[in-house]
């Protein structure tokens, strides 16, 4: 009996420590609970500039980053709009050519002061625009027709002419070569218009002064000139008319009418001086 009265109490000694026990740790993690949400309170307090100092700091890198790829990415796109752009361009330039090159084989269709001659349409292939001598190359020749000394001609009128040819191309001395000569009239006063290089304008001699020739004056090929070249082709403007005190000629300069740098197309006049 004895016995089992100290087992029992040995039972209900456990189940108070067990119960103590169970207590005292609901009650320390409870205040525990209390001291970590205090502690969690103070380290954001704590971190916060840090971490707002943190993500100023870190939003310059990131903003970098992202606008290099954004950059990569806008410089791409830029290179692909010039290209397209480049080659918009390029086809206005192409169809502006091809308009201006129509325009000139169209003004070589019908030229008024041909008088019906028959003509050979060509190319210019090559220039050569030297200190010693300035010419064309056409890419028509022998085989076409063309022949020496026949006169060359634009819609606008007198290049100059035939110096030299091959079964397939042909060499024009043009009228602003200081070599070069043609007899030329305005109504009815001649003279001679003699080339004076690049860019510069023919000089006319051999007009008497007090002619009346006035400045903006177109002057034609007079056909006078042992016949190299037949009557009526316009030659040049008018750019200089004055007379010189106790000059025996008029003082008179001629713009050419063709813009020798831009041609493109050119008909040669299969015309032959009548025989002397």
């Amino acid at each position: 009996m004895a016995v089992r009265r100290a087992s029992r109490s040995r039972f209900v000694l456990l189940l108070l420590i067990l119960t103590a026990g169970t207590i005292i740790t609901l009650s320390y993690r409870t205040r525990a609970n209390h001291v970590i949400d205090r502690v969690k309170s103070w380290a954001s307090d704590v971190f916060k500039p840090v971490e707002t100092g943190f993500r100023d700091a870190w939003d310059p890198v990131a903003n970098f980053f992202r606008g290099a790829v954004d950059y990569g990415s806008e410089k791409s796109a830029n290179a692909q709009l010039r290209q397209e752009v480049g080659s918009l361009r390029r086809q206005s330039l192409e169809r502006t050519d091809q308009a201006r090159q129509l325009k000139a084989l169209l003004a070589l269709d019908k030229l008024p002061f041909a008088g019906g001659l028959p003509k050979v349409t060509a190319q210019v292939i090559d220039t050569n625009f030297s200190n010693f001598q300035l010419t064309l190359q056409l890419n028509r020749g022998r085989g076409a027709g063309v022949a020496v000394g026949m006169p060359v001609v634009s819609g606008a009128g007198l290049l100059g002419r035939v110096v030299q040819v091959a079964s397939g191309q042909a060499t024009v001395l043009l009228v602003t070569d200081p070599t070069s000569s043609v007899g030329v009239r305005d109504g009815g006063v001649v003279g001679v218009a003699s080339g004076q290089g690049q860019g510069k304008a023919l000089r006319v001699d051999y007009v008497p002064p007090g002619q009346p020739v006035h400045k903006t004056d177109v002057m034609v090929t007079s056909g006078l000139q042992g016949g190299l070249y037949p009557p009526g082709i316009p030659v040049g403007t008018v750019s200089v008319a004055a007379q010189p005190a106790d000059s025996l000629q008029e003082e008179l300069a001629l713009r050419p009418v063709v813009d020798l740098s831009q041609v493109q197309f050119v008909d040669v006049l299969q015309w032959k001086p009548p025989p002397s």
